[in-house]
């Protein structure tokens, strides 16, 4: 694979390379651990939306007073929120886990078991849990950091007699500018610590050192990652927007939505798209964490190591043989 590979295209044509070559474990784990996770993002938005969600709503206007815009939060659907992000970040986590296994594996066209997949979920899920927080908490620092610097800003012009309404052009104008900037900074920093996972993983590093290794790592492949972060955000944001239709209306919600088969159709169908594009996005960052190796000059001796051993070749494996990268 030459230099001129070294880039989005080669990356998704490497990843759909390995998952066409172990089409049936990969499809395993992808309705072990993602389609779980698409599918609650279809059924996650018809239980917030329930009727006893709007019945503080509709007793307000049986009463003929005029609904509280800002309601209690009912402790149920508090309770539901955090269970489903738990839920959320475990199943995450899962795929992630042993998805990039079977990845860095198949891409040396090394065996792929399952047994051994869902092992190595064990062996690294506290690892990426400590990682995700830490880099979280970073992220809302940051953040934080951001909006204290707004008030203050804010604060230390009305201390000299300025009067900023909220409504002003320029304070608009400073707001919008700040979002921006933190913005982009943050989606920075995500295309840095877009291999924190696959290093955490293959590496054994994680904290602060799968951070740093992740930014050293992608230099000179940022516009990659950033073509494929940008690429998959979008397209699973546009499923997601269209997701969000089937929910049924608040006004009209029954229990018959749920049986009906256009519903169960179209979210089976949605499901299974959602699935594909995360099982695409998981696999291409661990594909993007060898090529940003053999783009250092990292990779050369791990092959030499890998075709020292010796390998049965059978002739039904040719989809299954790993492939040399090489800088020229």
């Amino acid at each position: 694979m030459s230099a001129h590979s070294l880039n989005l295209c080669g990356v998704l044509s490497e990843t759909k390379r390995i998952i066409n070559a172990h089409s049936r474990h990969f499809l395993a784990l992808s309705v072990l651990f993602l389609l779980p996770l698409s599918f609650s993002l279809i059924v996650y938005p018809s239980l917030v939306h329930s009727p006893s969600h709007l019945s503080h709503y509709h007793r307000s206007l049986f009463f003929f007073s005029t609904p509280d815009p800002f309601p209690p939060i009912d402790r149920s659907h508090l309770l539901l929120a955090i269970v489903y992000g738990l839920f959320v970040t475990i199943f995450s986590l899962c795929a992630t886990a042993s998805i990039t296994h079977s990845t860095f594996h198949g891409f040396y066209g090394r065996p792929v078991k399952f047994v051994s997949s869902i092992k190595y979920v064990l062996i690294s899920f506290l690892p990426l849990i400590g990682t995700l927080i830490i880099s979280q908490l970073i992220l809302g620092l940051i953040a934080f950091g951001f909006g204290g610097f707004t008030v203050l800003v804010y604060n230390g012009l009305a201390l000299f007699g300025v009067v900023m309404d909220y409504t002003n052009v320029y304070f608009m104008g400073f707001v919008i500018l700040i979002t921006a900037f933190l913005v982009a900074l943050l989606i920075y920093l995500q295309v840095e610590w877009c291999l924190s996972s696959v290093i955490v993983i293959v590496e054994s590093k994680w904290g602060f050192a799968a951070l740093k290794r992740s930014a050293c790592l992608v230099k000179g492949m940022r516009g990659v990652a950033f073509g494929m972060f940008f690429m998959f955000g979008i397209l699973l944001g546009f499923l997601g927007m269209l997701c969000s239709t089937l929910v049924p209306s608040a006004g009209g919600f029954s229990s018959r939505d749920w049986i009906s088969w256009a519903f169960v159709i179209q979210a089976v169908v949605y499901s299974g798209f959602m699935t594909i594009l995360m099982l695409y996005s998981v696999a291409a960052t661990a594909v993007l964490f060898m090529y940003c190796k053999a783009l250092q000059g990292e990779l050369a001796f791990e092959i030499a190591e890998e075709f020292a051993q010796e390998y049965i070749r059978l002739p039904f494996d040719d989809g299954k043989l790993s492939h040399v990268v090489y800088v020229v």
